[in-house]
């Protein structure tokens, strides 16, 4: 790579870092489409202040951030005005260069020509920056996925399963990548997507990965009990995304329906939604096995389409690993049509949110329906990923000969 990439880097996170401290309304603090209940920073605000005072954030209804969080910034790292825009950027900058360290893992290389173009789709992506600018937790996940990914690819198994426990004590709902980056521990990052084959590495390896995960977990569990001193957080952080108790709008697909849902109906349908995140693990590693830092990704727009507590972050994490695997961009099937749905959900999402909630000019009805149009794009492009991984085996297709899907 030449000096002008060298230096792309460096200049991407000073961009961010200016951004982070220009004027911006508060307002994008309190939108829904950038923190949720779980994520906002706001939230996270008062219950560092209820537990600087000797109360259990906890004991009320509005606290859902998880204990570790809770006792960094109440201890460690004070949020101040000036600290946070900084902190942020740094979790943003650690992201960016997890995400050039897959890349760049992925075809075997120090430097490439395309680490800039790797660094800038996740630095200068709307759907990760703007949250970044709200200062929601999800920019932290992010981080900490990446961060398991690219330990994972490297081979460094401990460090990538305690990055993975800590962002399950956040984001419950992260537990799928489990199976992708204990198996990806044991294999290797580089493509096989072109050459798929079985995989050929005993599974009885994974098995302590599996208990080092577990032990981790069990760890950081006992030290968010010791830090609030009581289990009551259990409840409030891991039961919302099984329980969905904060029904408020987001860019998912959960909130409306749980809000016309009749109570003695929704029990089975939160088991139902919940379930239905667990059955794609399986049949996504299965057909990947050749793959599985490809299976990883796919899981993780599993997670951008139908994750509880979604904001925008979400998408664009998966989005922005695009980049790591431009050999299958040839065989994508509607990219322009799939770009085009997510410039139309972008647009629309902000608008409608206005006109309900804050013209009263609209209803529920009107924002549900442009989740409904983002949901399907973000489905779009993670069909269009499935299909392109598969498709990349067949190769060119010879003269008079087609691709029929049954």
């Amino acid at each position: 790579m030449d000096c002008d990439g060298d230096l792309a880097f460096p200049a991407l996170v000073a961009a961010r870092l200016l951004l982070a401290f220009a004027p911006l309304p508060d307002s994008l603090k309190y939108d829904q489409q950038l923190s949720s209940p779980l994520t906002s920073y706001s939230r996270l605000r008062e219950g560092i202040y209820l537990f600087s005072h000797g109360i259990d954030p906890y004991s009320g209804g509005s606290f859902r951030h998880s204990p570790l969080l809770l006792s960094l910034f109440s201890t460690v790292v004070p949020l101040t005005p000036y600290t946070s825009p900084i902190l942020w950027t740094a979790v943003d900058s650690v992201a960016a260069w997890a995400l050039l360290k897959i890349w760049r893992l992925r075809v075997g290389a120090t430097k490439t020509s395309r680490d800039w173009q790797v660094a800038s789709l996740y630095l200068l992506n709307p759907y990760v920056f703007l949250p970044s600018l709200a200062l929601s937790t999800s920019s932290i996940e992010n981080m900490l996925c990446l961060l398991a990914v690219m330990y994972a690819c490297r081979g460094r198994a401990s460090a990538s399963l305690f990055a993975l426990a800590c962002l399950v004590q956040l984001s419950l709902p992260s537990v799928l990548l489990l199976a992708p980056l204990i198996l990806l521990n044991i294999t290797r990052p580089v493509s096989r997507l072109a050459l798929p084959r079985p995989l050929d590495t005993p599974l009885r390896r994974a098995i302590p990965l599996l208990g080092e995960f577990l032990g981790y977990t069990a760890l950081l569990t006992l030290a968010s009990a010791l830090a609030c001193g009581n289990w009551l957080w259990v409840e409030k952080t891991w039961g919302a995304s099984l329980t969905l108790p904060d029904l408020t709008p987001n860019p998912g697909l959960w909130w409306y329906f749980f809000t016309e849902m009749f109570d003695h109906f929704r029990p089975f349908f939160l088991m139902v939604f919940s379930v239905h995140l667990l059955i794609y693990v399986a049949p996504i590693c299965i057909k990947f096995q050749h793959d599985f830092l490809y299976a990883a990704f796919l899981l993780v727009g599993v997670l951008a389409v139908f994750k509880p507590y979604p904001t925008l972050s979400d998408p664009g994490l998966f989005i922005s690993m695009f980049a790591v695997f431009p050999e299958i961009y040839p065989y994508l099937h509607h990219p322009i049509v799939t770009a085009l749905i997510h410039l139309h959900a972008s647009l629309l999402l902000p608008l409608f949110n206005s006109l309900w909630l804050r013209q009263g000019t609209g209803n529920a009805n009107f924002f549900y329906a442009s989740t409904l149009v983002f949901g399907m794009g973000n489905g779009a492009a993670l069909l269009d990923a499935i299909w392109a991984g598969l498709r990349i085996a067949i190769g060119e297709l010879k003269e008079g000969f087609e691709v029929a899907q049954e």
